[in-house]
């Protein structure tokens, strides 16, 4: 075979990445409504589960360095991004890439905003029914209420977060995000996809940064035990003098100011940075 038939198994580079960018975002917003919500709820119960694995690996390891904790939380919650960029599925926060594509004048500003809309009641719909489903589960009580107590640590932490702080944490953690899917459109092959993943997700779950669409099912699940097994809610210290979960506090006190951090950490800081260094100025097509 020759060389100039031979198949090319070099990574893109980032023009082409780019370009790969806008096609993509395309794709995305000529999507159907109906097909974009279903892809959309099965991202939000993708995240969900990585946000499960994560809550089980870290359960009850308070004897393990703070870092090293994280780091074994971070790289189970990769499973995730893993499951909606492989299996396939419409995540929120890395739609706000196909901010490429409309600064490109490849997408309307009302598909741009439809889009977001949909997939984010979507993957609302997902991460919460998952929630729920791991709740009736009755995961609270294992590990002799390990899990349990490590889940209401998250969601109380997150509770807690100043809206200035959970804006800044937004941003860093959809950065990463967004990040891990640029990097995804370098990929040949499934395995280069998930090794591309993985650092920068680790990294934002490590770093105890903010993801929207995982606080669509850390919350919830606390709020779901605290109202179907108050039993074990009295029953264990880390709950005890707390304020319990609400719906009113998560959606205003972390979801929408973390939402906010996400829009512009992926789509600023990410989707129009390198929109700007390598699509600003050159004319829009399939190729570079």
């Amino acid at each position: 075979m020759s060389s100039a038939a031979s198949p090319d198994f070099d990574a893109l580079p980032p023009l082409r990445m780019a370009r790969k960018a806008e096609q993509v975002g395309e794709a995305k917003a000529a999507t159907s409504a109906a097909d974009t919500f279903v892809l959309a709820v099965l991202a939000g119960a993708f995240i969900a589960m990585g946000a499960m694995f994560a809550t089980t690996v870290t359960a009850g390891g308070s004897t393990l360095p703070f870092g090293v904790s994280r780091l074994l939380g971070g790289l189970a919650f990769t499973l995730g991004l893993i499951l909606v960029v492989v299996a396939g599925a419409e995540l929120f926060t890395g739609n706000n890439l196909i901010v490429m594509a409309w600064a490109s004048g490849r997408v309307s500003s009302s598909a741009l905003l439809r889009g977001w809309a949909i997939v984010f009641v979507g993957n609302f719909a997902g991460a919460v029914a998952t929630a729920l489903a791991v709740c009736l589960a009755g995961t609270a009580r294992g590990g002799n209420g390990a899990f349990g107590e490590a889940a209401f640590a998250v969601a109380q932490a997150k509770l807690a977060l100043h809206p200035v702080q959970a804006v800044v944490l937004g941003m860093l953690g959809n950065a990463l995000v967004c990040l891990a899917v640029w990097l995804g459109y370098s990929a040949r092959t499934t395995a280069d996809r998930i090794l591309a993943i993985m650092p920068p997700i680790s990294a934002f779950v490590a770093a105890g940064f903010e993801h929207s669409v995982a606080n669509m099912y850390f919350v919830p699940y606390a709020i779901f035990v605290t109202a179907l097994d108050p039993e074990w809610v009295r029953a264990h210290a880390p709950v005890a003098g707390a304020a319990a979960p609400t719906w009113s506090a998560f959606l205003a006190r972390n979801l929408a100011p973390v939402t906010l951090g996400n829009v512009i950490g992926g789509a600023v800081l990410v989707g129009a940075v390198y929109w700007f260094v390598y699509l600003r100025g050159r004319p829009s097509g399939r190729e570079p």
